[in-house]
């Protein structure tokens, strides 16, 4: 059963740490443990970290190759109704349907949708816009931009429970432990 998330209450516990490699270590037990709505957080790309929390793979170039798809397949199909059959006039004794005629705008509908594709499923798989994320309540949370390095279990985790995942995060060698609410 998922839990309800309470908009005014607790939505998650932070730990920081001292470096990249403490987060790293902290993450895979982290996920050792069996939490799943987790986050990291680090002033720079720790590459690690992902693979550590579990978290492999990116929806995003699935879209990209289904909007690319749409967007060849469509204007070939454009091509094919204005040339072919709209507007058909046979100059020169040429075909209705040359195909090779078409393969410019074609790819260019391609790169076109494709780029259209990365942008909103970028902004849309990322939760944006967000104007404000509850970590920025937390005071300490500016330093993830300069020399802090955080963890974070929402409190919507199926095996979210307040006092043990507390416990938990203090056990992992954390610098501090956060609450942060809504």
């Amino acid at each position: 059963m998922h839990k309800v998330e309470d908009p005014k209450g607790l939505y998650a516990f932070v730990a920081e740490f001292s470096d990249a490699e403490a987060m790293v270590a902290a993450a895979e037990k982290v996920h050792a443990a069996g939490y799943t709505h987790t986050d990291a957080y680090s002033p720079f790309p720790v590459e690690e970290v992902m693979d550590a929390l579990g978290k492999h793979h990116s929806k995003l170039p699935y879209l990209i190759f289904g909007g690319g798809l749409s967007g060849g397949l469509g204007g070939f199909a454009m091509q094919y109704w204005m040339n072919g059959v709209d507007y058909a006039i046979n100059i020169g004794g040429r075909p209705l349907f040359s195909w090779p005629a078409f393969i410019p705008i074609t790819f260019e509908c391609t790169v076109l949708a494709s780029a259209f594709s990365a942008v909103l499923g970028m902004i849309f798989l990322n939760g944006l816009p967000r104007p404000h994320h509850p970590l920025f309540n937390l005071e300490e949370f500016a330093n993830a931009s300069k020399s802090g390095f955080f963890i974070g279990i929402e409190a919507k985790d199926p095996k979210f429970d307040k006092e043990k995942t507390k416990s938990f995060l203090k056990g992992l060698k954390a610098r501090g432990v956060y609450e942060v609410e809504h």
